[in-house]
């Protein structure tokens, strides 16, 4: 149950235990999901962040997939690179910047799908909120952007799932360079079988279900719409998706939800958590798991009732609060997987419980 420890970020040793196929994990201890690998101490979407998050017990690791030039799929939390990368540093790529509409709005800066991969090799990540996590700056100009390819073989090599994220599908769809077809050729061709796929968009997780018996998860955010129904002038949004018919629909094609974990522990006007909402109940009667995101350690990141020290405070806001005990709640409360920005208190909490 225990796994090892970082030292010089590598990883001694980790869990190996595989969970089944399917998503349907009611009984079983909920899943521990590296967010973007483990953030909150090496800048995400890195092999860093993911080396962490397994040695820190994750049971998957969350790569957020874009696109480059010649079609490979690259780990990134968007595809315009310059808060995540040195891009800016390099005055051979000064012309690439430009703004483009992103699911219809304006984004200024460098965008992979104007990179082949050998160029963004030369590229180096660094940490995306330095205000927030001022100790990842000590690996800026480290890691390089890894591919999702690299991705699955470090999670196969110690025995973890990946849980990639499709990003904007829609987007990269109208440029030619659909991520379904090269998510799932990596997949298949490294014979991956513990993997969760993820997507806010609704028609390529459609799409998905007839391709791939892997589980689906159907991301939902607070508010708003998927881009899909945006762009076909529908009305509906993600409350929609929520609702007892929503859910059955959602359950056509996937396997779980993966929700913001307002929408199961609301929270008032002041931050503080209030009443649990039904939705874990609700979708496991229509058989679909649920997953929240995210808990992260920083007191500014977290309900305001799960806040530590003093708030006069100049670092109180980036300080750690009760991470284990929101994790708790919301593992009570029936959640079947948690995504952590650090996993080490996340399997903490699932150890805690087995004792």
């Amino acid at each position: 149950m225990l796994a090892g420890v970082v030292a010089g970020g590598t990883v001694a040793f980790v869990l190996t235990q595989t969970p089944p196929a399917t998503a349907d994990r009611r009984g079983q201890e909920p899943l521990v999901i590296g967010h973007r690998g483990a953030s909150a101490h090496r800048p995400e979407h890195t092999l860093l962040s993911y080396e962490t998050a397994i040695a820190m017990g994750a049971d998957y690791i969350e790569p957020d997939l874009v696109s480059t030039k010649d079609h490979v799929l690259v780990a990134r939390h968007e595809n315009e690179i310059s808060g995540t990368t040195d891009v800016a540093d390099h005055p051979e790529f000064a012309p690439r910047r430009t703004t483009k509409t992103v699911d219809g709005r304006p984004v200024t800066g460098w965008f992979t799908e104007d990179f082949t991969l050998a160029e963004l090799k030369t590229l180096r990540a660094k940490e995306r909120v330095p205000d927030l996590r001022p100790d990842n700056t000590a690996f800026d100009g480290l890691p390089e952007i890894p591919t999702f390819e690299e991705v699955v073989k470090l999670a196969l090599r110690h025995g973890v799932g990946v849980y990639p994220e499709t990003k904007h599908p829609t987007y990269f769809d109208s440029i030619g360079l659909s991520l379904e077809e090269p998510l799932l050729d990596v997949l298949n061709r490294n014979r991956v079988r513990k993997a969760y796929i993820q997507s806010f968009e609704t028609a390529n997780l459609r799409d998905l279900s007839r391709r791939t018996r892997l589980p689906l998860v159907q991301l939902i955010t607070f508010g708003g719409a998927p881009y899909d129904w945006i762009a076909a002038g529908s009305t509906r949004t993600y409350d929609d998706m929520v609702t007892p018919e929503g859910l059955r629909e959602v359950a056509r094609y996937a396997s779980g939800i993966g929700v913001d974990t307002r929408r199961v522990v609301p929270q008032d006007a002041s931050g503080r958590t209030t009443q649990p909402t039904t939705l874990v109940a609700d979708a496991h009667r229509r058989q679909l798991d649920v997953h929240v995101w995210t808990v992260r350690n920083e007191n500014s990141q977290l309900p305001a009732d799960y806040r530590l020290g003093n708030p006069a405070s100049p670092v109180y806001p980036r300080a750690t609060g009760d991470v284990m005990g929101w994790v708790s709640r919301l593992i009570e409360l029936g959640v079947d997987g948690v995504f952590c920005d650090d996993p080490s208190m996340g399997r903490a909490v699932v150890a805690r419980r087995s004792l």
